[in-house]
């Protein structure tokens, strides 16, 4: 049996449990999955919604309504709607709450069905509100490792984090799991216990100081803003996401289960290279501002890194898949994925220079002149045995097949200023 056979097999008749189903990997992540194995047995679909019904037409309209999902949609033609009633249920959840806001009923029957829990939920907003990225990016990773130890029959738990996490002081950012307390600045422990409760006795003091202002809850959002931001540079990291992400990795490492754990790291994700086609991005995205910025001329220069590490969106959903079917089977197991484009050095400056008629500022709070380790992602991509006459092409994720310069120019630049 060749690798992609295996990667199939492994996605038949699997219930999968999904988190952060609206969000835009996931959406990749969903429609890759039902269009090379429509025989998968369930997805379920965890949206914030205020019952089913409404998760439902949120799954509809802001999911498998999307153009991402065409392909799919004219490959079943007048079939397609019953198919995805078929293959998917939306869940009205959320992961800031134990057993995922489930009600009893509901969350024992999926323990008893679930094989996979595909960890996507996250806010990914750089300056969040830091009470609110803890209880999602932080806390959400130990009520959804709670939940998996309750699944009766799960096999694997992949949890998508961010390349940018770090791992210590390094200039080389490794496959390896964060150590609890470990913070990127020497001789400073972190402690998360302690952060959740500065938070909430920051908030009580607010409430106290400001209670009868029209205005205090905008104060509160301001002065958790403010916060996040200070605990971030305190301890090392550029800003509240990858802080936040940072501390649920700790967290989930301390959680193992009888199940498989894979922790993909992706870098910086553009519009994809060839899955399901080239292109597709949904709203403007990280760097993507400044391209737009300065297409339009409302930027005269933006601030970035000597090297931006970016990567398709469906070259992350390739690794995601493809290492979730490797790790199927392997009990006790913690495996780490930076899905990166490496050494490939994708985004060089002047290519940036050259697309939006803009020049560059070197600002170490973007890449931090940082690089990523890939050698396990370049171990699972040569597990496809692509080019060895095995059809691995299927689910590529191999960064040195994209010419960058044709990409950004034909495929990721046309696609922001589309969007």
């Amino acid at each position: 049996m060749d690798a992609t056979a295996k990667v199939l097999r492994c996605l038949r008749d699997r219930t999968i449990l999904i988190t952060g189903s609206t969000g835009f990997l996931a959406k990749l992540l969903v429609e890759k999955i039902l269009r090379v194995q429509p025989d998968v047995k369930r997805l379920y679909l965890l949206v914030r919604a205020p019952d089913d019904a409404a998760a439902e037409q949120r799954v509809l309209h802001e999911v498998v309504g999307k153009e991402v999902f065409d392909v799919l949609r004219e490959k079943h033609g007048a079939d397609f709607h019953s198919f995805i009633k078929e293959k998917t249920t939306a869940l009205a959840g959320d992961i800031i709450h134990q057993n995922l806001g489930l009600g009893n009923a509901q969350a024992k029957q999926l323990f008893e069905e679930i094989d996979i829990i595909i960890s996507g939920a996250a806010t990914t907003t750089f300056n969040e509100r830091y009470d609110v990225a803890l209880a999602i990016n932080t806390f959400g990773t130990v009520h959804i490792c709670q939940f998996a130890k309750q699944c009766a029959h799960l096999k694997l738990l992949l949890h998508i984090s961010t390349g940018v996490a770090g791992n210590g002081e390094d200039r080389l950012i490794l496959e390896k799991p964060l150590q609890m307390g470990q913070a990127l600045k020497k001789g400073r422990c972190l402690d998360i216990g302690a952060e959740l409760e500065l938070t909430n006795k920051v908030k009580e003091t607010l409430i106290t100081e400001r209670s009868g202002i029209v205005s205090s809850q905008q104060l509160e959002k301001v002065a958790m803003k403010e916060l996040g931001f200070k605990r971030a540079k305190y301890f090392g990291w550029p800003n509240v996401y990858t802080f936040t992400k940072a501390m649920g990795e700790m967290l989930l490492g301390t959680m193992t289960g009888d199940f498989a754990l894979v922790i993909v790291r992706p870098s910086i994700i553009t519009s994809t290279f060839q899955d399901p086609f080239p292109g597709w991005i949904e709203g403007i995205r990280t760097i993507d501002v400044l391209i737009a910025a300065t297409y339009e001329q409302k930027l005269p220069c933006f601030i970035t890194g000597r090297i931006i590490d970016s990567i398709p969106g469906d070259m992350v959903v390739n690794a995601t898949i493809v290492a979730m079917a490797t790790h199927y089977d392997d009990v006790r197991t913690q495996a780490i994925y930076n899905v990166t484009s490496a050494l490939q050095n994708p985004l060089p400056c002047n290519v940036l220079d050259e697309s939006t008629h803009a020049y560059c500022l070197i600002n170490p709070h973007v890449t931090d002149h940082k690089s990523f380790d890939d050698t396990n992602m370049r171990k699972l991509w040569g597990s496809m045995g692509a080019g060895r006459g095995d059809d691995g092409y299927i689910f590529n994720f191999d960064p040195s097949s994209i010419n960058w310069r044709l990409y950004l120019f034909n495929t990721h630049i046309p696609a922001v200023l589309k969007s």
